[in-house]
C-alpha cells in the first residue's frame, strides 16, 4: 500500500469544468503538509485550485500546499479547473507529494486527459 495515494473523480477532463480530487496520506512519520503540483503537457496552459477540504481559494493558484494541519483524519479533497479550450486533446500530470522540513518524502503521480 502505498504512504500517499491520489483519486480524481473522472480522468478524462472536459475544460471549464470541476475537476474533483482525493488525497489520503497513510505516511505514519511526521510530515508539515503535501503539495500538489499540476502540467499540462506540450502546453503553457495552467490548472487553476479552487478549493481544498471545503475552503475557497481566494487567489489563483496553479501549485497548491496543504497543511496537514488542515487534513483531519490525513485526507484532504480539492477543486480545481483548466481554463481554456485545447485545439488537440492533452494529457494532465498530478503529481502530489508529503513534504517534511522542505524535502520530498513520497509522491505519487496518476495522468488524466484533457479532451476537446
Amino acid at each position: 500500500m502505498r504512504e500517499i495515494e491520489l483519486k480524481l473523480e473522472n480522468l478524462n477532463i472536459i475544460p471549464n469544468s470541476e475537476i474533483k480530487g482525493r488525497i489520503d496520506v497513510r505516511y505514519q512519520g511526521r510530515y508539515d503538509g503535501i503539495v500538489i503540483n499540476t502540467q499540462i503537457l506540450n502546453s503553457n496552459q495552467l490548472i487553476m485550485y479552487k478549493s481544498y477540504n471545503g475552503k475557497p481559494i481566494s487567489q489563483n493558484l496553479s501549485r497548491l500546499f496543504i497543511s496537514k494541519d488542515n487534513m483531519p483524519e490525513n485526507k484532504a479533497e480539492f477543486t480545481a479547473i483548466i481554463e481554456f479550450k485545447p485545439s488537440e486533446p492533452h494529457d494532465v500530470k498530478f503529481r502530489i507529494s508529503i513534504i517534511q522540513e522542505h524535502k520530498e518524502i513520497e509522491s505519487d503521480i496518476i495522468f488524466a486527459k484533457l479532451l476537446v
